[in-house]
């Protein structure tokens, strides 16, 4: 666990570094820690899940949708198929997550960390990436269908993926 929690560290401070963005803060934890926990097609939609753990969950098929997951960890998780459409996902670390097939409509993705994961499939429609650190393979597959323009932020899908 310590040597996890060091090499998130790093990784943040790393990020950091590269990106010139504010140093992240330390997750505060205000809800329910669903770190390693089966969330196969449960519905979280609307709730506040800021600064909240999935840590290595798997969520197939679950339903995010409006939620407020700012600050949260989804790290090593796998959320395939699930909905985070008008999610506020600002802030997340998400890195080695499997987002295949996953809906982001008009999701806010802004300053989100998601080297080495996966969104073979997912809709970004509306969605803003502003700030955003993500693998340039999946840069690319998401800017063949990327489109519209956040109803929040006002960032164009487009440009904040940097298409």
């Amino acid at each position: 666990m310590v040597d996890a929690l060091a090499r998130l560290a790093l990784l943040l401070v790393l990020a950091w570094c590269l990106g010139g963005a504010p140093a992240p803060a330390a997750a505060e934890f205000s809800g329910v820690d669903y770190t390693l926990t089966n969330q196969n097609e449960q519905d979280f939609s609307g709730q506040d899940l800021a600064n909240t753990s999935f840590a290595g969950a798997a969520g197939r098929h679950a339903d995010f949708s409006g939620a407020n997951l700012h600050g949260a960890i989804l790290t090593q998780a796998a959320f395939p198929e699930a909905s985070f459409a008008g999610a506020d996902l600002s802030g997340v670390l998400m890195d080695k997550v499997d987002f295949s097939g996953a809906d982001f409509t008009g999701a806010d993705l802004s300053d989100v960390i998601a080297s080495g994961s996966n969104f073979s499939g997912a809709t970004v429609t509306n969605a803003d990436f502003t700030g955003a650190l993500i693998d340039r393979v999946d840069q690319r597959l998401l800017c063949r269908d990327a489109e519209g323009t956040h109803p929040l932020t006002g960032a164009d899908t487009r440009l904040s993926l940097g298409c």
